[in-house]
C-alpha cells in the first residue's frame, strides 16, 4: 500500500500523512486507525523496567 492509498483510506491528504510520518507524531487514536486500515491491532503497553511486567 502506498502512502497515498493509506492517506485516502484514512480520509486525509497524502501530504498531511507524509508530514506526520516524517515527524513521527501521531495520537493514539490515529495509531489505532492506521493499524485498522493495515489489518493490524494496535496495543499500547507500559512495561516495568525492573520486572518486565506489562501493565
Amino acid at each position: 500500500m502506498t502512502i497515498a492509498d493509506l492517506a485516502n483510506k484514512l480520509g486525509q491528504s497524502r501530504q498531511n500523512l507524509t508530514n506526520k510520518l516524517s515527524r513521527d507524531k501521531f495520537t493514539e487514536k490515529e495509531a489505532v486507525e492506521i493499524a485498522s486500515v493495515l489489518g493490524c491491532d494496535f496495543e499500547a503497553v507500559f512495561t516495568l523496567r525492573d520486572t518486565g511486567e506489562k501493565l
